[in-house]
């Protein structure tokens, strides 16, 4: 169905200006950004074609530019456009994090993590790093490994946190397999980075496994 054949209260554009963005679905809201089709396409299946073959809009914002570039509908300036929303996404995030202590949004933080590792094909592992006041400084992808697992050093860690004059750290990794569950491996790597911080008086708050469109706080399961 074309947005002229629909009722003009029902068309995305019309109805997110009149109810709200919070009324449309996700596909059209992606309708709304892609703007147009393919012959024997409408722009409303183009977007819920993409959010089947992403699994939804989070998996969608996760796709590589090179997945982009492997669907029939997808040009340049559509292509551009969705990696576009995706930056976006990250950097009023990370603004958010910048500005506030990141625990007083915890929903932000993993949203940003998600967006940052989940589509990831390696193991990586990354250092959010702190102020005193836990305002996020810089978030490094320090380490990247195999399918299966990466290889972290706490000496590393501990020398980027004296650098940029950090308080506090939280960790986090992806495991490519979709299973976010801390390992056995991922609690003792957890352990003797704490301990190599607490030599130079930085805290370790949270350590984050990221898989599936989740990320597992390690401090909420209780293995910090």
């Amino acid at each position: 169905m074309t947005f002229l054949s629909l009722p003009t209260d029902c068309r995305p554009r019309e109805k997110l200006l009149a109810r709200g963005p919070d009324t449309l679905t996700d596909c059209e809201l992606l309708a709304i950004l892609l703007r147009t089709g393919l012959p024997g396409q409408p722009v409303l299946q183009l977007a819920r074609d993409l959010l089947d073959r992403f699994n939804g809009l989070a998996g969608l914002l996760r796709a590589a530019p090179q997945d982009l570039a492997d669907v029939r509908g997808l040009g340049p300036s559509k292509q551009a456009m969705l990696v576009a929303v995706m930056e976006l996404a990250r950097r009023g995030l990370r603004k958010t994090l910048s500005d506030q202590p990141i625990f007083e949004s915890t929903e932000s933080v993993r949203t940003y993590l998600r967006l940052q590792l989940d589509a990831e094909p390696h193991e990586c592992f990354a250092v959010m790093f702190l102020d005193v006041r836990h305002r996020l400084i810089r978030m490094d992808n320090m380490f990247r490994g195999t399918l299966s697992h990466t290889i972290a050093y706490p000496r590393e860690v501990v020398k980027r946190a004296l650098a940029l004059e950090a308080g506090a750290v939280v960790l986090a990794h992806n495991h490519p397999s979709g299973h976010p569950q801390p390992s056995p491996a991922d609690i003792k790597l957890t352990e003797t980075m704490k301990q190599a911080l607490a030599l130079v008086d930085v805290k370790m708050l949270d350590h984050f496994v990221v898989g599936a469109g989740r990320a597992v706080s390690m401090a909420e399961l209780g293995l910090l």
